[in-house]
C-alpha cells in the first residue's frame, strides 16, 4: 500500500527541486561564460524541466510515495517535451552569435565589472523562479497516490495536442525561414493560418496536460499555478506580446493579424491567407 503523503515528504521533494534548478542554472551560467553567449540558457530551459522531473521521479521512488503509472507518464511527457525543445533551439542557434535580447540587455547601464551579477539577476534568477513554479504539477503528479485513468488519458491527450502544435509549428517556421525568398514576409500557412502562435499555444497545452494528469491529489490544486503562470507569460510577457512587437512593422503583418486568431486556433477570416 502506498505510504501516506505528508508535509515532510513535500519538504524533501520541493527541496530536491530547488537544488536541481539551482544546479541547472549554475552549470548553464558556467557554460555561458565559457562560450561567451548567454543564449545557451534557452537550450537549458527544456533540459531544466527534464532534470526536475527526473530527480522528483527518483526521490519519490526512494521514499516509496506516488503511483508508478502516473510517475512514469509524467516523466515521459516532460522528458519528450523538454528534449525536443532543447534540440530544436540548439539547432536553431548553432553558428549564430548572442541572441539580440541578451545582447541588448547586456548593453544596458550596469555597474562596471558586475556583468555576471547583472545577467544572473535579470535572466537566470527569474527563469529559475518560473521553472520552479511551472514544475509544481510535475511534483504533484509524482506524489499522487492512485491512478485515475480518465485523468491520465485526458491529460496525455491534451499534452499530445499541445506537443503537436508546438513541434509542427516550430518545424513549419524553420522551413519558412530557411527559404531566402520568404525574407521579410509573414508565415500564414499551415498551423500559422489558424493561430499566429501555434508554438506558444502548444506550449500552454502541454503544461495544462501535465496538470490534468496530476489532478487527484490535493497538491494538484496548488500546481494549477504552474500552467496559469506559463500561459500568462506566453500570452502577455515573453511569448506572443514580445514576438508581435518585433513583427509589427513587417509588410503584410497587420492584415495577417486582422484575419488570424492571436492564440487559440480558429478558422481564418473571410480573406484567405497567402499560400506559401
Amino acid at each position: 500500500m502506498t505510504p501516506a503523503f505528508d508535509l515532510a515528504t513535500l519538504g524533501v521533494l520541493v527541496g530536491a527541486a530547488v537544488v536541481t534548478v539551482v544546479a541547472v542554472f549554475g552549470v548553464t551560467l558556467a557554460v555561458a561564460r565559457a562560450v561567451g553567449q548567454h543564449s545557451v540558457v534557452d537550450v537549458a530551459w527544456g533540459l531544466g524541466f527534464v532534470a526536475v522531473a527526473g530527480v522528483a521521479f527518483v526521490v519519490t521512488g526512494v521514499l516509496g510515495v506516488g503511483d508508478d503509472v502516473v510517475r512514469v507518464t509524467v516523466l515521459a511527457l516532460v522528458a519528450v517535451w523538454g528534449l525536443r525543445l532543447a534540440i530544436y533551439i540548439g539547432r536553431r542557434n548553432r553558428g549564430k552569435g548572442e541572441d539580440p535580447r541578451y545582447a541588448a540587455m547586456l548593453g544596458d547601464d550596469h555597474p562596471p565589472g558586475a556583468v555576471t551579477a547583472y545577467v544572473v539577476r535579470r535572466v537566470y534568477l527569474p527563469q529559475a523562479g518560473v521553472m520552479l513554479v511551472v514544475s509544481l504539477p510535475v511534483l504533484a503528479a509524482m506524489v499522487r497516490d492512485a491512478t485515475v485513468l480518465p485523468l491520465v488519458v485526458a491529460g496525455a491527450v491534451l499534452w499530445l495536442v499541445g506537443f503537436a502544435f508546438e513541434a509542427v509549428g516550430d518545424a513549419q517556421l524553420a522551413a519558412f525561414k530557411a527559404d531566402p525568398a520568404n525574407k521579410g514576409t509573414v508565415l500564414d500557412s499551415g498551423l500559422w493560418r489558424y493561430t499566429r502562435h501555434p508554438n506558444y499555444f502548444g506550449d500552454a497545452c502541454v503544461w495544462w496536460g501535465v496538470f490534468v494528469v496530476s489532478a487527484g491529489h490535493p497538491l494538484a490544486l496548488v500546481g494549477a499555478v504552474g500552467p496559469l503562470l506559463m500561459t500568462y507569460l506566453l500570452v502577455s510577457v515573453t511569448g506572443k506580446e514580445l514576438t508581435e512587437r518585433a513583427m509589427s512593422g513587417r509588410p503584410g503583418y497587420d492584415e495577417y493579424v486582422r484575419r488570424t486568431s492571436g492564440f487559440l486556433p480558429l478558422p481564418p477570416g473571410s480573406r484567405p491567407a497567402r499560400a506559401t
